[in-house]
């Protein structure tokens, strides 16, 4: 197999053994700003990938996140943080990665290299569902194992990749490829690439939780409201939205056990909680359909 941009030597940085550390930094960030524009480069293709996760999610679908190493870290990660900033259950957005939830901590050695296991683990997919196979250098067999399961049921498929020369690429039913160049250090993907990653996972699962309905206006109408924190957040945004102080908005929280949602309709239609579940649930859940022009 040709060596892949991943593996590159980085002519800017040959000498960040020797520099002086403030150097060093200003080297690695001169690098990291390379990344949010390689992204931007990819607008259109992530545009389509969020499209696509939205649609299956109404179909009652869910997305699948496959990497190694790194890149399956990074899966884990962002589908971890999905339940508790808009509220689905945790089987919505899952990460599963070669060889096991052990090499989340510790590397589990030729896991990424295992394409039965890859086909193994795919084995939870349906046609309704969404798998994005994540990979810096884009060719672990353990991914092709992945992308030829979900091939087999109809799932569809997405490719998260950062090498153009990509296997899974070629496999994929869309493709996103950020192409940062090579890494700081030789073949480190946790850098660059790692950062590209994260940014793109970010906007699939933000974007597509935005589609169906999980936001209104740029506020986190879903999140649960565990703790401290996030209990004055609540209180903010149904503030905010409906317009009362927070006295009121805390009233509402506390009546409709801490949802957000359910607590905005209550003050703005004059509803018992229950009721203002029922208007919600008519409309999918979705606040923005709910409310009228000029609340919106």
């Amino acid at each position: 197999m040709s060596e892949v941009m991943t593996e590159y030597r980085n002519e800017n940085t040959k000498d960040i053994d020797i520099l002086p550390t403030i150097e060093m930094v200003k080297k690695m960030n001169e690098e990291d700003k390379i990344v949010a524009l390689a992204v931007e480069d990819e607008s259109e293709h992530i545009a389509q990938a969020i499209d696509m996760i939205a649609k299956q999610f109404l179909k009652g679908g869910k997305l699948y996140y496959f990497g190694a190493g790194t890149s399956g870290r990074l899966g884990i990660l962002d589908a971890s943080e999905c339940p508790p900033t808009f509220s689905v259950s945790p089987d919505m957005v899952q990460g599963i990665m070669a060889g096991g939830d052990k090499a989340f901590r510790i590397a589990v050695e030729g896991a990424e290299d295992d394409f039965e296991a890859g086909k193994k683990d795919a084995a939870v997919l349906t046609d309704k569902d969404v798998a994005v196979a994540i990979s810096a250098s884009g060719n672990p067999k353990y991914l092709l194992g992945v992308l030829q399961q979900a091939d087999s049921v109809n799932a569809k498929t997405i490719a998260l990749t950062c090498n153009s020369k990509a296997l899974i690429a070629e496999d994929a039913g869309l493709t996103i490829c950020v192409e940062v160049g090579p890494e700081v250090i030789a073949g480190s993907s946790r850098l660059k690439a790692g950062t590209a990653q994260k940014m793109v996972l970010n906007m699939l699962t933000t974007g597509a939780m935005i589609k169906i309905g999980k936001t209104y206006q740029n506020f986190m109408i879903d999140l649960k409201a565990s703790n401290e924190k996030l209990k004055d957040r609540a209180i903010r945004i149904v503030a905010q939205i409906a317009d009362v102080t927070h006295s009121d908005a805390l009233a509402a929280l506390l009546d409709c056990n801490w949802e957000i949602k359910t607590a905005i309709v209550m003050i703005l239609r004059k509803v018992s909680p229950d009721e203002a579940r029922l208007e919600l649930k008519k409309h999918c859940g979705v606040l923005r359909k709910l409310l009228t022009r000029e609340l919106v």
